[in-house]
């Protein structure tokens, strides 16, 4: 069983996913998925090629229609379905930089079985690097183009208000990013083209 589709597949279930659920996610995981696989280059451990696979199907759950995070269970659930565990995994724990069940932006719109698995889950995985550069890049990019983190910490708490998980779920994001930073030895907004002129659109 292999752990992640060839590129093609990818861009094969984006594209499913984009005539079931048209919307600005895809865009924002075309652009996560070149954050990854631009920072997992400059790193001796990561494959850029699978970073990008990925980070373009960290979000494909959403091809079910529009939820909260319901979209996580229903990715797990589509990519293991598909013969993809790793993908599943990255599914569900790109949304959790900081390791808490409660810890999220939005609702839990799945069953009570669903919950008890995600908590599970999320409380019993070791997050390796792969884990934490999709969660990362979930947060430096809008479906128009890479972002700082704090453009995306913005965005989201306008979209899902905040909770008293906000700022730790900041916090470990921001640690993730210098972890990278230190591991490629340069700002990570060093090499993602056009950030700079992010902050000014």
């Amino acid at each position: 069983m292999r752990k992640v589709p060839q590129i093609r597949e990818a861009y094969k279930y984006i594209n499913e996913a984009e005539e079931m659920n048209p919307g600005a996610w895809i865009d924002h995981s075309v652009w996560t998925a070149k954050a990854a696989s631009i920072i997992a280059s400059y790193t001796r451990e990561l494959n850029s090629e699978k970073a990008f696979i990925l980070g373009l199907l960290h979000d494909i759950g959403r091809r079910n229609g529009v939820f909260q995070m319901r979209h996580i269970i229903d990715g797990y659930n589509f990519m293991m379905q598909e013969g993809f565990p790793y993908v599943a995994r990255i599914s569900l724990t790109h949304s959790y930089p900081f390791k808490d069940f409660n810890a999220v932006f939005g609702v839990y719109d799945c069953s009570d079985s669903e919950k008890i698995f995600i908590k599970n889950f999320i409380e019993t995985v070791e997050f390796d690097e792969y884990d934490k550069l999709i969660q990362l890049c979930d947060s430096l990019a809008f479906p128009t183009g890479f972002c700082i983190l704090e453009q995306r910490f913005v965005d989201v708490s306008l979209r899902y208000s905040i909770n008293k998980y906000t700022i730790p779920k900041w916090k470990a994001t921001i640690q993730i990013k210098e972890e990278f930073e230190e591991k490629i030895g340069q700002s990570i907004y060093k090499i993602l083209p056009g950030i700079k002129e992010s902050i000014y659109r």
